[in-house]
C-alpha cells in the first residue's frame, strides 16, 4: 500500500495544480455559457500536437508544444472575434464546429500511421500516472503566472464574464481571457488528455454553482471537489488496475451525481 501511495505523489500532485487554474477558468465558462470552449480549444491544440507528430517532433518536447500553442491561440483569436456574432449565431455554435473541424483534422492526419490509433488514445486521455516532476512544476510555474495575470486584473477578467452589461466588451481584454486560457489548455493536454482537461474545467465548477451563488466560494468548493475526485480516481486507478484518465472521468461524474443533491436537502 506504500509504494502505491509514494507512486501516485506526483500524479495527484499534478491533479491538484490542473484542478487549481481549471476550476477558475470553469467559473467564467459556465457564467458564459461557453460550456465546451474548453474541450474545443484543447482539440484545437491536440491537432497541433499531432502536426508536430507527423513531422517527426517528440510529442513531449518544447517545440511540439509551441506548435500546439500556436494553434490555441488561433482558436483564441477564433472564439473571440467571433463573440460579436452572438446576436445572429449562438457562439456554442462556432465552438461546436471548430471542435469537430480539429478532430476531424485530426483522424485525417494520422489516418495512415501505424501508430495514429494510439496517437489519438493519448490525445484523449493522456498517461498522467507517468508525468514526472519537473512537468508538474514547470506547469504550476506556468499556471501561477496566468493566476496572478488573472488576480492582478482581476476586475477586468470578472466584468468580461460576470457583469450586468455583456454586449459591449473590449476584444483585447476577452483575446487576452482566451490566450491565457489557451496556454493553461495547451499545458494540460499534454499532461493528461483532451476529456480530462474537460471534465477538471466543468464538473468542479458545475459542482460550486449548484451549492452556492458566492464567486469565492464557487472557487474553493471547487477546489476541494477536484481535489477530493482526483484522489479518488487515482487510487481506483490503481486497484481497479484500469486507465488513471478514464477512470477519473467517471470518477467526477459519479461524485457530482452524488453530492448534487446536497443543496436540496438542504434548503428542505
Amino acid at each position: 500500500m506504500t509504494d502505491y501511495l509514494q507512486f501516485l505523489v506526483w500524479p495527484f500532485l499534478a491533479t491538484v495544480v490542473l484542478i487549481g487554474i481549471h476550476v477558475y477558468f470553469g467559473l467564467h465558462v459556465i457564467k458564459r455559457g461557453i460550456i465546451f470552449v474548453d474541450l474545443s480549444l484543447a482539440q484545437v491544440a491536440a491537432l497541433g500536437m499531432t502536426m508536430a507528430y507527423l513531422f517527426g517532433v517528440h510529442t513531449g518536447g518544447d517545440l511540439s508544444y509551441l506548435l500546439s500553442l500556436s494553434f490555441a491561440l488561433l482558436g483564441a483569436a477564433i472564439f473571440t472575434f467571433t463573440r460579436g456574432l452572438e446576436g445572429k449565431v449562438p457562439q456554442e455554435a462556432i465552438i461546436g464546429i471548430v471542435y469537430a473541424v480539429s478532430s476531424a483534422a485530426v483522424i485525417l492526419a494520422v489516418s495512415h500511421s501505424p501508430d495514429g490509433t494510439e496517437h489519438i488514445r493519448y490525445l484523449l486521455v493522456g498517461s498522467i500516472l507517468t508525468v514526472s516532476p519537473a512537468v508538474v512544476l514547470k506547469t504550476a510555474l506556468v499556471y501561477s503566472t496566468v493566476g496572478l495575470l488573472h488576480w492582478l486584473f482581476r476586475k477586468r477578467f470578472v466584468e468580461l464574464s460576470f457583469g450586468q452589461s455583456q454586449k459591449q466588451k473590449s476584444r483585447l481584454w476577452d483575446f487576452l481571457f482566451y490566450a491565457s486560457f489557451a496556454l493553461v489548455v495547451t499545458s494540460s493536454v499534454k499532461i493528461c488528455g483532451v476529456l480530462l482537461v474537460f471534465i477538471f474545467l466543468v464538473v468542479p465548477s458545475v459542482f460550486g454553482a449548484i451549492m452556492t451563488d458566492s464567486i469565492s466560494r464557487r472557487l474553493i468548493l471547487g477546489w476541494l471537489f477536484g481535489i477530493v475526485g482526483s484522489a479518488m480516481g487515482l487510487l481506483f486507478s490503481i486497484w481497479l488496475d484500469t486507465p488513471s484518465g478514464a477512470t477519473i472521468v467517471c470518477t467526477f461524474g459519479l461524485l457530482l451525481l452524488v453530492v448534487s443533491p446536497i443543496r436540496k436537502i438542504r434548503t428542505a
